[in-house]
């Protein structure tokens, strides 16, 4: 039994841990098409209560703002030796939407929601050596942001949400030659301040700060005649993402992003086995964001976009990354455009793809093995209206 206690933990304590290591810029806004570019001061559509709350005082009377996105690629396992069943591509396909709503209360006053989901992933390993450890793992979460902005002066605005997010956890293994699935989900709060400072007529600074968001997950997982209760913390990170926007003049726009993660605190999460702590030791780091992108209109009707945008891996050695997160370093490649449909409406299209640094996995050793060169694609389209 103590060997099976050990391997399943050993497992889902890396499941559970690091599922939550991809968080996504990505909503099916306009942000997609810019690599991200920007985010905390562009606040073009309502969907920088997403990004930056206090952008709402940019916005006209009564704006919504909606995006649909598709998410892809090639996450590609394979087991170390040449006659092991690997998994090969695990991830499928995944749909996405968002949904954002500000309007004016008076001079000053600016309130608005949204609803969008950019953190988790799901991966399904098929049948190969390990499915009785692992088959698919899902964990999602969906954000509802209340939100409020607030007008300093006519040049400095600040900006505060309330984050409810819902949680949700899925992990089904093979157990005596049967698909069983164990589920489970929480809500957590968080929440997110924004300033916005128009420096110049041309140029203006953003700055967003995201607590963490803390959900606890229970599951009884099954090896044969074993029930093993596990509790698991899994934690988004506390933030923070500083943008510029200068306007070169009514055609073209430049614009940048420099953020941070703290993954390095929440990377060795607190997992009970039994009633028991099971210490799991921390191969996280802290992130580095970096973007820059560019905003060309050559007609009143026409907005283009284009980014490129960095992140670095949350691993410290991309030897030893999890099983069900293979990411590393990553880099982001995105364009699109935006049309005038009316004076009150435009849509827009978005795609980008996301290169993501070669890894290994090296625990548990019996299912070793590399992912290389993975990848996603986004697609996108959104819609504003203002009135």
């Amino acid at each position: 039994m103590k060997k099976i206690v050990l391997l399943c933990s050993g497992l889902l304590c890396s499941t559970f841990a690091h599922s939550s290591a991809l968080f996504f810029y990505e909503i099916g806004t306009e942000d997609t098409a810019l690599a991200g570019a920007g985010q905390a001061a562009r606040a073009q559509d309502a969907s920088t209560i997403a990004t930056n709350p206090a952008g709402m005082t940019r916005l006209p009377d009564h704006m919504f703002t909606g995006g649909l996105q598709a998410l892809g690629g090639n996450i590609d396992y394979q087991l170390n030796g040449d006659d092991r069943k690997s998994p090969g591509n695990v991830l499928n396909i995944m749909p996405n939407s968002s949904a954002f709503y500000s309007q004016k209360i008076n001079d000053n006053l600016y309130a608005g929601i949204g609803m969008y989901g950019n953190f988790g992933l799901g991966v399904d390993f098929g049948d190969w050596e390990g499915d009785s450890f692992i088959k698919k793992s899902s964990l999602l979460a969906l954000t509802v942001s209340p939100s409020l902005a607030y007008k300093l002066s006519d040049k400095v605005s600040v900006g505060a949400s309330v984050n409810a997010n819902y949680g949700y956890l899925s992990l089904t293994r093979n157990v005596d030659g049967n698909d069983k699935t164990q589920k489970n989900y929480d809500w957590a709060t968080s929440y997110r301040l924004g300033l916005l400072i128009q420096l110049t007529d041309q140029t203006r600074a953003g700055m967003t700060w995201n607590s963490e968001t803390d959900y606890g997950f229970n599951i009884n997982a099954r090896q044969g005649k074993y029930k093993l209760p596990i509790t698991a913390e899994v934690n988004e990170p506390e933030q923070l993402m500083f943008s510029l926007v200068h306007d070169i003049d009514k055609h073209w726009s430049v614009m940048g992003d420099l953020g941070w993660q703290d993954w390095s605190q929440f990377g060795a999460p607190k997992i009970t086995l039994n009633g028991q702590r099971v210490n799991h030791y921390n191969r996280m780091k802290d992130t580095w964001h970096t973007a820059v992108g560019v905003q060309y209109r050559p007609t009143d009707l026409w907005r283009l976009n284009t980014g490129v945008a960095f992140d670095s891996s949350p691993y410290k050695d991309q030897n030893d990354v999890s099983l069900t997160v293979p990411t590393g370093d990553e880099w982001r490649f995105a364009t699109g455009a935006q049309y005038q449909l009316t004076t009150a409406s435009n849509v827009g299209v978005a795609v980008e793809y996301l290169h993501m640094q070669s890894s290994k996995v090296a625990t548990p050793e019996v299912f070793s093995g590399s992912y290389d060169h993975p990848y996603l694609w986004f697609a996108s389209v959104n819609y504003s209206y203002q009135f």
